[in-house]
């Protein structure tokens, strides 16, 4: 759940900090306001694209920060995969900071817990926290393997996917077996003899992943060593040992200017950065005496390192390979000759393939008939919704196109078909034409399927276009509904959406010296009327509008 996101710089806002909280949450404002500029900055910390039109006119630089709550069910997966991707784990896996930065000149840095990320790694740990519903917005419901997850989910098929998935595996790695053993031609013999000295030499050889880079790190160490020695005693010689060192120099400099500190405070500072590089200097002729101490310039094990560099040479050469590809070509010879054994049994392995064929061909069968039940529910769940979404006679059908061989995740690729109106053919969800209906059909859906969304925060930007009245309202209650298991943000112009959210956020501008500035107030009940009035009534608000907004807000 999304707790705090910070800006500084941004657009128009010069420094912001909002907190948010679960349920649904409405955000609203006059046109022009900057009621999507939070979406945006959000959209930015979740790795899209960064622009320097993005930096506030008159500053060099745009900040956004994000910080988000993790679900408990979340929290063990999120923390594997921080730790694999090198990240820092805070409040124990239970809180994700993610901040981007924009500068002037174009460049953007990202970093996930205080360290630096890739765009990749931000837009991967956005998907699992964010989902973007929109007219314009990239969804994660528009990407074929989200929709196979979510039927999947939605039907509770996700462990019987996952041992599909694994039956594959193990077919495909018996088939890739049998196709080796099968290839193996007439001279079996010849090639076994050939690889069994290939593997024989190699395996004598013993080279390993990474040894070439090291093993030329320490040549060039060992074979320099006379002048790393020397170099480093000349540097502790200016540094410390001379009669007008470095070390005592500063020392001096330090004892004066921390006197003269005690007379001028203002010298406090620079007194407390000539103290630090003093420590900063001591520690480097520390280092540098440290290393005297530890440098090895043993002949003998630089005649062995050498014996070693011209042993893989020598091999490398013989096989027309590099250097450092000789542990694969290890494993591959040591593979092939398992394969060309292998051949001497090759019904053994056409068997085994048989028989993990019909293993997975019965659990892919169980999973397909399962996600076609699964599927048509769904379908007739969403079109139902639909009717209420101003989009009568439209219809949500999710095909089971067949695979002709199968794959890992079964026997048949998912899609998302919808049809807007009656009479109209279904079409893929990523090419449906209208960005209104895109985004209700995905609200429709994301309701239906709320108990097993794996995303917990959603927000719409401005679902509500070319509807009002009675669906205004039905769209108000889906998204309440919704934010009883999600939290909702919801940027909306209908009065009839904005009176059903559990917390409302009013965006506004304003000029301040010269230059037009945004802001965010969380309203109170008071000034939800007031609000709601003038999304009823326009600038003027009259008794009857007030009195029009209290009745939506008491209904809700």
């Amino acid at each position: 759940m999304l707790q705090t996101i910070s800006l500084r710089d941004f657009v128009i806002v010069d420094q912001l900090e909002l907190d948010f909280s679960s349920g649904f949450t409405v955000l609203t404002g006059e046109t022009g306001a900057g009621k999507s500029i939070l979406l945006d900055a959000l959209g930015l910390v979740l790795g899209e694209r960064a622009d320097s039109s993005q930096i506030r006119e008159g500053s060099n630089r745009a900040e956004i920060s994000s910080l988000f709550r993790i679900e408990p069910e979340l929290v063990q997966s999120f923390s594997q995969w921080l730790d694999e991707q090198g990240f820092p784990i805070e409040d124990e896996g239970q809180s994700l900071l993610l901040k981007r930065t924009v500068e002037s000149n174009g460049r953007s840095r990202a970093f996930i817990n205080g360290s630096v990320a890739t765009l990749a790694q931000l837009r991967e740990a956005g998907d699992q926290l964010v989902d973007i519903h929109g007219q314009h917005a990239h969804q994660l419901l528009l990407k074929g393997g989200a929709q196979r997850e979510l039927l999947d989910r939605h039907a509770g098929l996700l462990p019987l996917s996952a041992e599909v998935a694994q039956s594959f595996k193990t077919l495909a790695n018996s088939r890739r077996r049998l196709e080796q053993a099968e290839n193996a031609g007439q001279d079996v013999e010849r090639e076994r003899e050939r690889l069994e000295w290939q593997l024989e030499e190699l395996t004598e050889l013993s080279p390993h992943e990474g040894e070439w880079v090291n093993i030329q790190s320490e040549h060039a160490r060992l074979a320099n060593g006379a002048k790393l020695i020397c170099g480093c005693q000349e540097a502790i010689e200016v540094l410390s040992d001379a009669d007008n060192s470095l070390e005592s120099t500063l020392s001096k400099v330090c004892a004066n200017v921390g006197a003269l500190a005690e007379h001028d405070p203002a010298l406090g500072e620079i007194n407390q950065a000539l103290e630090s590089a003093s420590i900063q200097l001591d520690e480097a002729i520390h280092g540098l005496n440290r290393y005297l101490q530890k440098i090895d310039l043993d002949p003998a094990r630089l005649s062995e390192v050498e014996e070693r560099m011209q042993a893989l040479h020598s091999t490398a050469r013989k096989y027309r390979a590099e250097v450092d590809e000789l542990p694969k070509l290890l494993l591959e010879t040591s593979e092939r000759l398992d394969a060309l054994t292998a051949s001497q049994n090759i019904e053994a392995l056409r068997e085994q393939v048989q028989q993990e064929e019909v293993v997975y061909l019965k659990l892919a069968k169980q999973l397909s008939q399962k996600r076609s039940k699964a599927a048509k529910e769904l379908g007739d769940l969403v079109t139902n919704a639909m009717q209420d979404l101003s989009m009568a006679g439209g219809r949500l059908e999710i095909a089971l196109a067949p695979l002709s061989e199968g794959g890992s995740h079964g026997l048949e690729q998912i899609e998302f078909l919808v049809a807007g109106h009656a009479g109209s053919t279904p079409r893929s969800l990523a090419k449906v034409a209208s960005g209104g209906e895109l985004a209700r059909i995905s609200l429709a859906i994301s309701v239906i399927t709320s108990k097993a969304s794996f995303t917990p925060t959603l927000i719409f930007d401005e679902v509500d276009a070319g509807i009002g009245g009675a669906v205004a309202e039905t769209v108000g209650k889906l998204l309440h509904q919704l934010g009883q298991s999600h939290q909702i943000l919801c940027v909306t112009h209908l009065p009839q959406v904005a009176a059903q959210g559990n917390h409302h956020l009013k965006v506004s501008k304003s000029q301040n010296s010269e230059k037009t500035v945004s802001q965010v107030q969380i309203l109170g009940r008071a000034e939800r009327v007031e609000e709601v009035a003038r999304m009823l009534g326009g600038a003027t608000i009259t008794d009857t509008t007030r009195r029009h907004a209290r009745e939506l807000l008491e209904l809700n």
